[in-house]
């Protein structure tokens, strides 16, 4: 939400799309008849989790990223740049207090990157890079980004198919970026801060179909 205020305040003109007609809490982008600010969790994650935005995504109603930056004590958001990334982007990923791993599917990359497991390396803390956007963009930041080349890919296979109805995915199994939070958290052992964002998704869902009535069959 701070990238979001940070991008408005340099934008030029207004961002209008589809439903922006809709008067919105400004707390957590619903509709403010369905505002679930009084919801939000304690942040009780101790993994850090750092989302690179593709542009535009951080005004979007239906992410569900900062659902995660809400439970995580340690969050960060940089709008993505293929050749111009932002210096503090770059200190961040250089910082010895964390231990950077690409949050992506293995298929996409190559085999000595891969990671089954969060390693674990004393004083440091696992900082989750999210590639927050569609699929399509976030391949794209995945593929174009010399700066994350080096660092290893946490790869998630769900249990179970996607419950995310805000958006259509390629394919059944693609999670949406709260649903691999919720993946990564476990995998991290952090099954507070895991039941606590599942629990925090659900009701935005429920919430943000409740503002959509063409969407009530979904729910």
């Amino acid at each position: 939400m701070a990238l979001r205020i940070q991008e408005l305040a340099k934008s030029t003109r207004p961002f209008v799309t589809r439903g922006s007609r809709v008067k919105r809490c400004e707390g957590c982008l619903l509709p403010a008849v369905h505002c679930i600010c009084d919801a939000v969790p304690e942040p009780v994650a101790e993994s850090a989790f750092l989302f690179l935005m593709y542009k535009g995504e951080c005004y979007k109603p239906s992410n569900t990223g900062r659902l995660i930056a809400d439970v995580a004590k340690h969050n960060f958001a940089f709008t993505w740049s293929r050749t111009e990334p932002q210096p503090a982007l770059l200190a961040l990923l250089n910082d010895e207090r964390y231990m950077p791993v690409i949050i992506f599917p293995h298929e996409n990359a190559a085999p000595e990157r891969r990671l089954y497991d969060v390693p674990v390396q004393e004083g440091k803390t696992p900082l989750f890079i999210m590639l927050d956007g569609t699929w399509r963009e976030a391949g794209r930041m995945f593929r174009k980004s010399a700066y994350l080349q080096s660092f290893p890919v946490l790869g998630i296979q769900p249990e179970a198919l996607s419950d995310y109805a805000l958006r259509e995915a390629s394919h059944d199994f693609q999670l949406c970026t709260a649903e691999v939070g919720i993946e990564v958290l476990k995998l991290a052992g952090e099954s507070r801060a895991a039941a606590s964002l599942s629990a925090y998704f659900s009701h935005f869902r429920k919430n943000y179909i409740m503002g959509k009535p063409h969407m009530s069959n979904r729910s």
